[in-house]
């Protein structure tokens, strides 16, 4: 298998803490810092979240532009810049929306079960994902279980959501304590795959580099970071983000699969 694998880097997430490492990236110039290193070892991508001055989860349209651009600063063009509109429990589906559109980032994520909400008439999804695709958003829908997968097939199916490059993210496990995702839960969800977007996974505890190096295996790209894991495959806390890209870059390497760079991602999903 000679196609690219993308591997993604999530560094910091919407709940972790400097207690929890002290290499959890929180600022813009921390963000900037990580995304050097995760390029260096070999990530095409960035998954960022912005946070409050007291660490807490934000979505807000300035705070995205100041960690871009510093992102920016660090590595040019080189990393693909995701964004979220993660809730995290906080924010409800018309603000999550709404920064998406004021911010216009190169690329986002958007977890599917958290703005299809009975309070969100389908009309409004329907515009949100049209003017992803009119915007030229990268954009990958988040999947939680075998459920989102088809709610999303049937959002495409019945012409809710316009066909277009769309990336999907399969999520192995949930957040709780002592988490930690197999390569086996990858299986339900190729199962219920209709084989129509490319796909990559997030994973959660040590078992991660396995999960992903599965992915890669399989054909999928992987997303891995202090987001969903703050340990190596043999058990060690993980020094920083870029050793969990590192071991995955690794991994492709005794696949003989290339690692995809930023040009050949923004090739694959931009129009």
């Amino acid at each position: 298998m000679n196609t690219p694998l993308i591997v993604t880097v999530a560094p910091n997430g919407a709940y972790k803490t400097k207690e929890q490492h002290p290499h959890v990236p929180l600022t813009a110039a921390e963000l900037a810092q990580t995304a050097k290193e995760c390029l260096d070892a070999g990530a095409a991508m960035i998954h960022a979240h912005v946070r409050k001055p007291d660490g807490k989860h934000l979505l807000d349209a300035h705070a995205y532009q100041e960690a871009t651009a510093a992102i920016r600063k660090a590595v040019g063009q080189e990393l693909v810049v995701q964004i979220t509109t993660e809730a995290a429990q906080v924010y409800q589906p018309q603000e999550q929306m709404q920064v998406a559109r004021e911010v216009v980032p190169e690329a986002l994520s958007v977890g599917l079960r958290e703005i299809i909400k009975p309070e969100v008439q389908e009309a409004d999804i329907a515009a949100f994902f049209s003017w992803l695709k009119s915007s030229n958003v990268m954009t990958q829908i988040i999947l939680y279980d075998v459920a989102d997968v088809q709610s999303w097939q049937q959002l495409r199916a019945r012409g809710v959501i316009p066909d277009n490059k769309w990336f999907l993210l399969f999520v192995l496990g949930r957040y709780s304590v002592g988490q930690t995702s197999s390569p086996t839960d990858l299986l339900p969800f190729l199962a219920a795959h209709d084989g129509a977007s490319p796909w990559a996974m997030c994973a959660f505890g040590a078992q991660e580099n396995a999960c992903a190096i599965a992915a890669a295996s399989l054909g999928g790209h992987a997303r891995v970071g202090f987001e969903n894991n703050l340990f190596l495959k043999n058990g060690l806390q993980a020094p920083n983000n870029a050793a969990l890209v590192a071991q995955v870059a690794q991994g492709a390497q005794a696949l003989d699969r290339p690692l995809a760079k930023a040009d050949e991602v923004r090739q694959l999903f931009l129009n």
